[in-house]
């Protein structure tokens, strides 16, 4: 690329804002499609006109690009544009009423209650299990316990720590997202998992509930994601449909269905805005939708299928963060 201006765009977020290479090398990418389409349009990536970055949005859109990729590119071409204005290589920004698209909320991964006993139970040492192999699935039984029973995120659940747990201890401080301090419940067969891996772990004499190879520090997120595929291929359920968040989906997805309402399911998550927890909503309209479809007269079509069950595939990958 030989536009004056991307050099020195490039190097300035290297200098000032310590970018990573895998940062600089998306940008370098993102100029470059932005650029193409402006030649296209006989304009070049330094005097493009507001009409041709529009142009320009307009073909990511036709051609498919998925709306997170549009955002990232509008956000580079913005700051790109910002650059130019401000080291005086510009007068204008082309790029100030460039609209991004609103981002796609796609709804989360869950289990099914039964699915959600079948993973548990797979915590269950069998007889002439190895030390070893014990207490991997004393432990593993305990997360899965707590997090089916709070809808803890992972990183609140491992940062546990021992002494947090009584053997009449019926509700957990938790330090979540921000700072913000919640108070969870905890179940009777949550409680029982807990003491089950205190007794067991008893001797490391570690200040973590769910400690590591070594017990002075936690386990590791890599760490409890392999116990995590073990308890999944010992119940029967896919690799690519356990995260330690899809126990968090499902607590809360089971919750709404049981009669929780909104807030105090906020409040049991950690949500700092209710929005974020209204996306379980669009998860319980999609079930009862399918559900009518199956059941209702109206809703099968002559050959006695359901009509119409084609609806959003869940997944957890654009909002997780938050939710």
């Amino acid at each position: 690329m030989h536009q004056s201006g991307t050099e020195p765009f490039l190097e300035m977020l290297a200098a000032e804002r310590a970018a990573a290479p895998a940062t600089l090398a998306a940008y370098t990418a993102d100029l470059a499609d932005c650029e193409a389409s402006l030649l296209r349009q006989g304009e070049s990536l330094d005097t493009a006109s507001a009409d041709g970055l529009r142009a320009w949005v307009s073909e990511m859109s036709t051609s498919g690009a998925a709306r997170r990729t549009i955002a990232r590119r509008i956000s580079c071409i913005r700051q790109y544009y910002l650059f130019l204005l401000r080291d005086d290589r510009r007068t204008d920004n082309p790029a100030a009423q460039l609209d991004a698209p609103p981002p796609q909320r796609a709804l989360p991964k869950f289990l099914t209650e039964s699915e959600v006993v079948a993973l548990i139970e797979a915590g269950t040492p069998p007889a002439g299990a190895t030390p070893a192999e014990r207490r991997r699935l004393i432990l593993g039984r305990a997360a899965l316990e707590l997090l089916y029973a709070t809808g803890l995120r992972i990183s609140e659940m491992l940062a546990l720590r021992r002494d947090s747990f009584r053997e009449n201890t019926r509700m957990l401080l938790i330090r979540g997202k921000g700072g913000r301090e919640r108070l969870v419940p905890l179940s009777d067969p949550a409680r029982d998992a807990v003491q089950a891996l205190l007794l067991e772990d008893k001797a490391r004499a570690s200040p973590w509930l769910f400690s590591g190879r070594a017990p002075a520090k936690p386990l590791t997120r890599q760490g409890f994601d392999k116990i995590l595929a073990e308890l999944g291929g010992r119940a029967g359920i896919p690799p690519d449909r356990l995260s330690p968040h899809v126990l968090r989906h499902s607590f809360a997805t089971h919750m709404l269905a049981h009669g929780a309402d909104l807030r105090t399911l906020q409040i049991l998550l950690g949500h700092a805005d209710i929005s974020t927890t209204q996306i379980y909503t669009h998860v319980q309209a999609d079930r009862l939708r399918e559900i009518v479809q199956a059941h209702h007269p109206l809703g099968q079509s002559p050959s006695g299928q359901p009509a119409d069950t084609a609806g959003p595939e869940p997944s957890a990958a654009s909002d997780e963060k938050n939710l």
